[in-house]
């Protein structure tokens, strides 16, 4: 199962994308805080729509609190300061074991004392030398279906579940 990590989010929005993300891909959410908004945030269940009531989520008042609760999280932290890419990880055998992505605040990150501790399990979106960053939202949603996409989409839909995989065709 994959868990999606969010240090500090600062933006409702993104949060709210992100929790309908989790939701459509069976993933658990972790918000450490402390937050500014609230997750009952009426913005927050706009963006997230119906979805949310769906989600699997847990907060974690402070980082110690999250390693505590989880001491041997097999965690992956996104940083523009990896020097190793994203989809240079290999993470087709662990379709058995939880994997943790780590997503910092959309300000600042994720706090350089934790990068530092975990060298070995940072990995980088490649973007323009002159870019500081990309939205959350949707490094979550890039990551995380690169792990997936390694792992052949366990359990998820790869064609129409609703109307039928011929709805355009009928």
């Amino acid at each position: 199962m994959i868990h999606i990590v969010l240090y500090r989010p600062e933006k409702p929005q993104n949060t709210g994308n992100i929790m309908r993300t989790c939701v459509a891909i069976h993933a658990t959410l972790h918000i450490i805080g402390p937050i500014t908004f609230s997750v009952d945030n009426k913005d927050l269940k706009r963006v997230g729509m119906d979805y949310i009531d769906d989600l699997k989520m847990e907060f974690h008042p402070t980082y110690e609190d999250f390693i505590k609760a989880y001491p041997n999280a097999d965690t992956y932290y996104v940083t523009r300061y990896a020097k190793t890419v994203y989809s240079s990880y290999d993470f087709s055998k662990k379709q058995v074991q939880d994997i943790f992505l780590m997503f910092g605040r959309e300000s600042t990150g994720i706090p350089h004392d934790i990068l530092k501790e975990n060298q070995d399990k940072l990995m980088r979106i490649p973007m323009v030398p002159e870019a500081r960053s990309l939205n959350l939202s949707n490094c979550v949603a890039l990551v995380t279906y690169e792990v997936l996409r390694q792992q052949n989409f366990p359990n998820l839909a790869t064609e129409e579940a609703i109307k039928g995989p011929d709805f355009l065709f009928k």
